[in-house]
């Protein structure tokens, strides 16, 4: 894969990529627009410590494409898009608002042709912040007295509950019930979405085993919920029913697939497969059932779409519950046509799309 951000933007499909250096935080500003054929490019704000600039790039664009099969399987109208502020080193508080505020100032300078919201890195005070200089900020609740921005809803617990609909069609598939109750489901990152799973999980009644780098973290959602903690070395090669990947993408690959200990993966972190089409087909020739990660995960941008719209938290519930009906509807065509489930629901995705080429096919950098 090469290194170059001329290369990579060269080699990728999407619309267009707005960079910008910042050399206040000695940062990039990268946001990716992937697709605008069902509406806005509309995505996540991702912001952490990279090694080089160009793996900051990779990522906006290997996200943004996952944003456009994301809201399409989801049947939401908007585009795939995503913004990265990749970091050189870590930035103290104060250094972070203003880098915030700089990036909101780039994100109000496209007048809504890129919506943002949280993701990993980013929090709901962050967008909170960068609401103050755009008003393109998805989730942002305002003070009715000044306008002034004051919060943004969490999308984590939607996004957990999503992920607890597409763990259920998964065991489903596997085992011929979707109960989870007496099942063992390892939940690798247990941050703003992977640990309201773990207490989902365990309200079902299932062994709820967690892994996080920040093994303070992993024991303190483990005591909660009478769940075990795992080394991260130790993830990939304990036995269990359903693997969750809640943390960083491209974790299923050729290294980590042949330790799998377990029967599904069904998870919350996007683009969990390195090379879409080779990894598909490592799990599918282990008997691993993959639940698509763009259709599990849509339930952070169903909420926060439904509750701007003025849906309930009933109405919101009952839409992002669907996606247990779409995982299931995808692991059994896919199991049908004896394909590799990630690929069979892309390739339809992006059918309806009008996206011409092999799913995978564009793959930046590759």
């Amino acid at each position: 894969m090469s290194d170059s951000m001329q290369d990579l933007i060269q080699g990728w499909d999407g619309l267009s990529v707005i960079l910008r250096y910042d050399e206040p935080s000695q940062s990039w500003f990268f946001i990716a627009l992937h697709d605008s054929t069902l509406g806005r490019p509309t995505g996540g704000c991702r912001m952490k410590v990279y090694p080089r600039p160009a793996d900051g790039l990779l990522d906006a664009l290997r996200l943004a494409r996952g944003m456009t099969l994301k809201f399409a399987g989801a049947g939401l109208a908007y585009g795939g898009g995503k913004s990265v502020i990749a970091l050189s080193r870590p930035l103290g508080d104060g250094e972070r608002t203003a880098t915030l505020l700089r990036f909101g100032h780039l994100l109000e300078s496209l007048r809504g042709a890129y919506w943002t919201g949280e993701d990993l890195g980013t929090t709901p005070e962050d967008m909170a912040v960068i609401a103050q200089a755009s008003r393109y900020v998805h989730g942002i609740q305002r003070n009715p007295e000044g306008g002034e921005p004051v919060a943004a809803t969490d999308p984590g617990p939607y996004t957990a509950r999503g992920v607890l609909a597409g763990i259920r069609a998964t065991a489903h598939q596997i085992f011929g019930s979707r109960e989870l109750a007496g099942r063992t489901v390892l939940v690798q990152g247990v941050g703003d979405v992977g640990a309201p799973l773990a207490r989902l999980l365990a309200d079902e009644g299932a062994t709820v085993l967690v892994g996080d780098v920040d093994e303070a973290r992993a024991r303190e959602v483990a005591a909660a919920i009478n769940g075990a903690v795992l080394r991260p070395e130790e993830v990939y090669r304990t036995p269990c029913d359903i693997f969750a990947p809640c943390a960083v993408g491209a974790i299923l690959n050729r290294e980590t697939i042949p330790e799998l200990r377990c029967r599904g993966v069904a998870g919350a972190a996007n683009n969990q497969l390195a090379d879409e089409a080779a990894d598909g087909e490592r799990l599918r020739a282990r008997g691993i059932v993959h639940a698509p990660d763009f259709l599990v995960s849509a339930g952070g941008a169903l909420g926060l779409i439904y509750r701007a719209r003025g849906h309930t938290e009933a109405e919101i519930r009952e839409r992002i519950d669907e996606i247990e009906t779409s995982v299931r509807t995808a692991l059994l065509e896919a199991a049908a046509q004896n394909e590799a489930p990630h690929a069979a629901a892309e390739r339809r995705v992006l059918a309806s799309l009008g996206t011409r080429g092999d799913p995978g096919a564009s793959e930046p950098g590759s």
